[in-house]
């Protein structure tokens, strides 16, 4: 086969050809200003994931019931439970997140620093995954990989507004696709490897990580599809045997924890998880994952449709449109959001990284077929212009993705000093600047409303709200756990887990409605009031609000019993 290149031979262009142009000086300045940015985006994430370990309550809703599920799988105990019975609490996620967690609450108790911890590790983990894969492309087919490539491809991925906020979080999301990430880079070149074992242990190290993923959290059987489908098309035989075998092992834990929760595994993380999906909300994230995105998806799906016509189809093209199309959608479903992108942007940053790596290198041979002999022959000419562009074009890209993804803290000490060097404003909580806000403030349903830094005040009305649950005589219902836990009392219900099941026609709620009439409780506390309509009802019906507390940007409502 006749290979066709953009270059004036039948051979790519090698950077030797213009090793010393000015365009090739320029395009390392520009490269070297873009890893700056990235990196001013990392210390800002550093940052950002040292003030969230220091803040002692929940800062993202949901997180102390993923601190709850952590303890008790520390006391060997299951979070799936009946929530028909007191203290009506369940969990909804997978295990593994909180397995790995719960050695840490053996050593240093019930916190939250350390799950957050695991969450900035993991991210840590998922960009190094995709530096490396980036680098060993061009190690595979040139002999040397592009190693600033690499590294700003590692960095993109941080410097994500969606990645960065839920990066240093107690919850799974961030550690999910970290798991997924590896099991697709472990495996995207399974299938060349001739040595028999080598290749049956990178087999089972992928598939077991794509296992891990899936124990992780839910949204990981995207990228088990993905896995699934390209081992197939390269190797249908081994692609059923090894799919076999991962399906008996994830398939026999499953029915393990079905079996040890009495069936409230299947019920309360699977029948439970299942939600109404909201179109507008898909179509806006996806609109503003564009937004922020777009320097890297356009080159992204420009080397996906290479490889659709002109090479074979990797791994990372079809994790990419199956992250993208199927996660992005389902992004606007109940208790989704923009963090269900997160694995399309690092599918993003591997693709857009081998692409700008293949640019730089003019490593684009085109095989003789009739598309490259309409589209490819006619530039052939304009070769060397185009090369030259492409040293340019590549840096701007990362450039203009580091504007794009502009977010800071504009009052803390030197990013004040930065951001009124960029007269950049706060549009967000705590003199927070975040790009993926209108200038006004708003942003896309579903974006999370989180990324600003945690302040002393809020830390103190935390602290303020323990003290009321201490002081209260009976029962106390927080729509969040976290102060619960830190006033020494039990943690009831999980608001959004109760709504889950409402949602599916599984909820009764008798008994709780019954504590409720009977102002069993002697304090209840909202935030978002996510607890089913007709246990809002009841509290409405039987308790009245006196007091509110602001913390971190949210309004705490107090009720008490009425008269």
């Amino acid at each position: 086969m006749t290979d066709t290149s953009l270059a004036p031979t039948a051979a790519s262009i090698t950077p030797t050809v213009v090793s010393n142009s000015v365009s090739q000086r320029v395009s390392r300045v520009l490269l070297g200003v873009a890893l700056l940015v990235l990196l001013f985006y990392f210390v800002v994430y550093v940052a950002y994931a040292a003030n969230l370990m220091r803040f002692p309550f929940d800062y993202d809703q949901g997180e102390g019931f993923e601190l709850v599920d952590t303890i008790l799988f520390s006391r060997g105990e299951w979070p799936y439970r009946n929530t028909e019975l007191f203290p009506f609490y369940s969990s909804n996620y997978p295990p593994l997140f909180h397995v790995l967690a719960a050695p840490l609450v053996w050593l240093f108790g019930p916190a939250y620093w350390y799950g957050r911890l695991l969450g900035f590790l993991g991210t840590l983990v998922t960009a190094g995954a995709i530096a490396y894969a980036v680098y060993r492309d061009g190690v595979r087919r040139r002999g040397n990989g592009h190693l600033l490539i690499a590294a700003l491809s590692g960095l993109a991925y941080l410097a994500s507004n969606t990645v960065y906020h839920i990066g240093p979080l107690f919850r799974q999301h961030a550690s999910m696709v970290m798991f997924e990430t590896l099991a697709v880079v472990v495996l995207a070149y399974a299938n060349e490897i001739e040595d028999t074992r080598q290749r049956r242990r990178t087999l089972a190290i992928g598939l077991l990580l794509v296992i891990a993923a899936g124990y992780t959290k839910q949204l990981a059987a995207v990228t088990a599809l993905a896995v699934g489908i390209f081992l197939f098309i390269r190797q249908p035989w081994r692609a059923v045997v090894w799919g076999l075998g991962a399906a008996v092992v994830g398939g026999a834990i499953f029915v393990w924890m079905t079996w040890a929760t009495d069936g409230e595994w299947w019920r309360q993380a699977i029948l439970a998880n299942v939600n109404d999906l909201n179109v507008q909300q898909s179509v806006g994230l996806f609109r503003l994952w564009f937004s922020l995105h777009g320097w890297l998806i356009v080159p992204a799906a420009l080397l996906v449709i290479y490889e659709l016509y002109f090479d074979r189809l990797s791994l990372y093209a079809i994790w990419f449109v199956l992250a993208a199309g199927i996660t992005g959608m389902a992004s606007g479903t109940w208790g989704g959001g923009d963090s269900y992108f997160a694995s399309a942007i690092a599918a993003a940053c591997i693709l857009s990284g081998i692409f700008a790596a293949r640019t730089l290198a003019a490593d684009w041979p085109f095989p003789d077929n009739y598309l490259s002999r309409l589209f490819v022959k006619p530039l052939r000419r304009y070769a060397p212009a185009l090369s030259r562009a492409a040293l340019l074009i590549v840096p701007l890209l990362y450039l203009g993705y580091g504007r794009a993804v502009l977010h800071l803290p504009t009052q803390e000490p030197v990013f004040r000093e930065i951001a009124a060097l960029l007269n950049v404003r706060p549009n967000a909580l705590n003199a927070f600047y975040d790009s993926a806000r209108t200038a006004d403030g708003q942003f896309a349903t579903g974006y999370a409303d989180i990324g600003h830094f945690t302040t002393p005040a809020d830390i103190n009305a935390g602290w303020q709200l323990v003290n009321i649950i201490q002081q209260a005589e009976g029962h106390a219902l927080s729509e969040e756990a976290g102060f619960s836990l830190a006033a020494g009392r039990e943690v009831i219900t999980n608001p959004t887990q109760l709504l889950n099941l409402d949602k599916r026609g599984l909820y009764d709620g008798s008994a709780l409605i019954q504590m409720i009439e009977n102002r069993e409780f002697s304090l209840i506390i909202f935030r978002a009031q996510f607890y089913p309509p007709r246990i809002l009802r009841a509290v409405g019906d039987h308790y009245e609000h006196y007091e509110s507390v602001a913390m971190n940007g949210f309004e705490y409502r107090l009720l008490r019993p009425k008269p």
